[in-house]
């Protein structure tokens, strides 16, 4: 998930810290942590091929790497805010980077692919939970006039990690094999461990009552309704796509192997003007960044399957537009999400987490099947038409809105 903008979601209470309580360096090292657990999740993307090869699996199977995570980070999310309420948010944050750091050693040592997976379903607990408590303290760490830029820096690492992180991992991993690139993903975050007990201040718990009570009323709000269903088909067709990126470009395409982290380093840095392109239109339409999203989306993934078949040229240009839609879509829907219901934030923000992961997870695995079973087109098709749907699905939902008026006033006479 790639945000350009602070969220202003708070831990459910009054901030307890004053500014001189909490440094920048507590600030920054959640940036840190953020990159490093976006990295992470995403690692697997540019080493598909690798792992696939070396594991003797299809990539449809090894694309589990990234669904078992995230179905695993969207129930966690839940739970996090229901169990783990009243622990310090420092050490319940330092062993969430723990396990991360687990997970990576797991993965990097394994020599079956049961046990991998086994490491990425602790590395999914851990970013559901990193995500629902972590990504709201900028409030509590700098309260104040100084709350914003603090939300903006721990979320920047979001950005960086989508731009540099899965390059940086692809090539490392063409350079010396997939499993140092783990290896040196779990040395990152332990290093994140050492400086997040060093640096951030004791959090204990504000929340004054149980956010989990509030989603079954959410769940009935409409405009709640639509964002999780653009979550869903956005989130999903993505990930659906994106999982199979590099064996399309490799085997599709016909890119080489040593010029493919270019490329996604250029899908990355894409990504992140999309972040300014996506925060610049929700903060003018909400609804028309929903549809604009969708369809940069949903065309690009599109035009890649049409004119990206032996075609480097179109297929760059394409995968570099493509980056830009997808840098625009996390801060498109978060704003929707937390415009719906702006004095439930906390819960809003297990929702959106919860839901996202599932999206990512979902995504894959159906991506992984198609692939498997027709072809690795087949995942981009069901990436495009997932996306160019919720353009219609919102666009849609305003007409009959609209409409709904005038049908109730022709009945009525």
């Amino acid at each position: 998930m790639s945000l350009s903008t602070p969220s202003p979601v708070t831990t459910g209470g009054a901030a307890t810290e004053s500014p001189s309580e909490s440094s920048w360096g507590a600030v920054a090292v959640l940036g840190i942590a953020a990159f490093a657990l976006i990295s992470t999740e995403f690692l697997p993307v540019g080493l598909l091929p690798q792992i696939a090869h070396e594991l003797e699996q299809s990539e449809g199977r090894t694309g589990l790497m990234v669904t078992l995570p995230s179905v695993m980070g969207a129930l966690a999310a839940p739970l996090t805010i229901a169990f783990a309420g009243r622990l310090d948010r420092r050490w319940l944050l330092g062993g969430l980077v723990g396990l991360l750091a687990l997970s990576n050693f797991i993965v990097a040592m394994s020599g079956s692919f049961a046990a991998i997976l086994f490491g990425r379903l602790l590395m999914g607990i851990a970013v559901g939970g990193f995500w629902t408590v972590g990504g709201s303290l900028g409030p509590r760490l700098k309260p104040g006039p100084q709350a914003a830029r603090a939300s903006a820096l721990i979320l920047s690492g979001v950005s960086i990690g989508t731009v540099a992180g899965v390059p940086a991992g692809a090539l490392l991993g063409e350079l010396v094999g997939w499993r140092w690139a783990f290896g040196a993903a779990g040395a990152i975050s332990l290093v994140v461990l050492a400086l997040l007990l060093a640096l951030l201040p004791a959090l204990p718990s504000t929340a004054t009552r149980n956010g989990l009570r509030e989603i079954p009323s959410l769940l009935r709000e409409p405009k709640v309704q639509l964002g999780l269903a653009t979550i869903l088909l956005l989130f999903g067709g993505q990930f659906s796509a994106y999982t199979y990126i590099s064996p399309f470009l490799l085997q599709v395409t016909g890119i080489a192997p040593v010029t493919l982290g270019a490329v996604l380093l250029g899908y990355g840095a894409s990504g992140f003007a999309g972040n300014l392109v996506g925060g610049w239109l929700a903060e003018r339409d909400l609804r028309g960044a929903l549809v604009a999203t969708g369809l940069v989306l949903g065309m690009s993934v599109l035009g890649l399957v049409l004119l990206g078949q032996g075609n480097v040229s179109w297929a760059v240009a394409l995968v570099i537009i493509w980056g830009l839609g997808f840098g625009m879509l996390p801060i498109a829907v978060q704003s929707w999400m937390f415009g719906a219901a702006p004095q439930r934030l906390e819960a809003v923000q297990a929702m959106y987490v919860s839901a996202a992961q599932a999206a990512i997870g979902g995504g894959a695995l159906l991506g992984g099947l198609l692939a498997d079973s027709f072809g690795i087109a087949s995942a981009m098709w069901l990436g495009a038409l997932s996306a160019l749907a919720i353009s219609l699905v919102v666009v849609g939902q305003r007409f009959w809105r609209r409409q709904a008026p005038q049908v109730c006033c022709a009945q009525a006479s």
